[in-house]
């Protein structure tokens, strides 16, 4: 009988590939057991040349391809257990790692050793003078009000006695959500004053803060998004002489006790009489300076009586009732008390900018 040589040979060199594979397979597996990380950086460079695209399994498996059928079952079987035993140990190791770190990091070498400093944030500038201007109200007997941001024409403009035609309910003044009915952004918070009025019966004594919104071109001065406070009180044989004597104690609170105040004619369509307050300027001391413009004078607030009409609208007499109303922004408050040149930087989140406010906590 004539023995085939060149059979005998590919038998035989199958089957050395084959105890060759099993045995780098099991040496794989004593690697892996006897691994002992001492960073977790050890584990990843542990776990790059095992599982890694060209590590030691990746090479395997491309020698997996040249197999022949009737091996590849076993020796597929073999790869599998050594890539999860492979997986397991090294999940394992970065789980023991990462505990041991934590512990260590909770560990205290020297306790004469200064603390590490916590990085404390600030409050935003608009947020302190919010919460200044509350305060010096609420020791005048006011109360704070909230209301939504998307309103109707009823609470914005009609309820405050906007005739149709006021230039304020056209599209270049306010963002319109829906039309027929109207559904806007509130222009001022003075929509929380009516919905206060509807709700509530005189005596009323309430201040009014939150964003309002205007389509307005963004600049140092100007911006589509901005803050006020507006406040509103109605009682009985309330006076001019009452409001300007309670804008003048503001004035003082928040600026100084040498601050005055001075009231000029305006016109709102939801106060009669109406007048723009400027306070005296706390850089010049009234003298006249650039901030200014020479006047000594800077303009805070609006304010003035409430309209009767107004007060007909939300089912107030007006025969029995009055009441004044006022209304600043406070960014504008802000600026003039911390000596901010540009509206855009309360809106820009620059860390540079508010890292300044950290001593106001």
């Amino acid at each position: 009988m004539r023995i085939n040589r060149n059979k005998v040979n590919t038998i035989s060199r199958n089957k050395q590939h084959e105890i060759y594979m099993i045995n780098k397979i099991e040496e794989l597996l004593a690697e892996i057991e006897a691994f002992a990380p001492q960073s977790a950086a050890d584990v990843e460079a542990f776990r790059i040349k095992i599982l890694g695209k060209k590590g030691a399994l990746g090479a395997l498996m491309e020698e997996f391809k040249s197999v022949p059928a009737a091996e590849k079952r076993e020796l597929g079987q073999r790869l599998n257990h050594l890539k999860n035993v492979a997986t397991e140990r090294i999940n394992t190791l970065k789980e023991e790692i990462g505990n041991a770190d934590a512990m260590n990091a909770s560990k205290i070498d020297d306790m004469t050793r200064p603390g590490s400093a916590e990085s404390v944030g600030s409050r935003h500038p608009i947020s302190l003078v919010k919460q200044e201007i509350e305060g010096i109200f609420s020791r005048l007997g006011y109360t704070v009000a909230d209301g939504p941001e998307i309103e109707d024409d009823w609470h914005v403009f009609s309820a405050l006695n906007f005739p149709p035609e006021h230039p304020a309910r056209d599209m270049q003044d306010t963002f319109f959500i829906e039309s027929n009915p109207d559904v806007v952004l509130r222009t001022h918070t003075s929509s929380i004053q009516v919905r206060t009025m509807e709700r509530q019966k005189p005596p009323i004594r309430v201040i009014c803060p939150g964003r309002v919104f205007r389509n307005e071109a963004i600049s140092y001065r100007a911006h589509c998004i901005f803050h006020q406070i507006e406040g509103l009180y109605i009682d009985r044989n309330v006076s001019f002489a009452d409001m300007k004597q309670s804008l003048l104690y503001f004035a003082k609170e928040l600026f100084g006790e040498q601050a005055q105040i001075r009231m000029r004619p305006s016109y709102f369509p939801f106060t009669e009489p109406s007048a723009e307050v400027d306070v005296s300027c706390s850089i010049c001391g009234g003298k006249g300076c650039g901030v200014c413009k020479g006047t000594g004078w800077l303009e805070i607030m609006g304010c003035g009586m409430v309209d009767p009409n107004v007060l007909k609208y939300n089912n107030i007499d007006p025969n029995e009732f009055s009441g004044f109303a006022f209304g600043m922004g406070i960014e504008r408050i802000a600026m003039l008390k911390y000596g901010v040149g540009d509206l855009r930087l309360y809106f820009e989140n620059d860390v540079r900018f508010l890292n300044q406010f950290e001593s106001a906590l």
